[in-house]
């Protein structure tokens, strides 16, 4: 199994962040590489339009409002993986979260023999996008 783990620190409250990152429908609000989702089954998955065409259907494993974190995996994608599993997390910083927020974004998966080395890059940069459009949609 292969393992990414990225984060990216905001100046915003951990909840100001929670509210768009933890809506498990709200990527395309916040991710520059995903055009449109669609809730199916009854909300627990998603499927995913993305940004120059392409579909990913994802399923959602655990939600935990709590600790401002969510699991899913992917159902269907056009990436050459399997047994694709991921967590995003958004954590206050500081003393009552005063200190702005940290977002994570981790996962495991199996990329397909002789992808793995495109899979992890695809992936990363994936995160990065999202990360660097968190940045502007909050500052910082």
């Amino acid at each position: 199994m292969t393992k990414i783990s990225m984060s990216t620190d905001l100046n915003v409250s951990a909840d100001q962040v929670w509210q768009l990152v933890g809506n498990f429908n709200a990527l395309p609000d916040w991710h520059p590489e995903v055009e449109k989702s669609q809730l199916t089954k009854k909300g627990q998955e998603r499927r995913l339009s993305l940004v120059g065409g392409g579909t990913v259907v994802e399923r959602l494993e655990a939600m935990d409002q709590k600790s401002r974190t969510y699991s899913y995996s992917i159902v269907d994608s056009p990436l050459p993986i399997k047994n694709y599993k991921a967590t995003i997390k958004v954590t206050g910083k500081g003393p009552g979260g005063k200190g702005g927020c940290q977002v994570e974004w981790s996962s495991e998966f199996e990329a397909s023999t002789g992808f793995e080395n495109d899979v992890l890059k695809d992936l990363q940069g994936m995160y990065q996008s999202g990360f660097d459009n968190l940045k502007k949609v909050f500052g910082g």
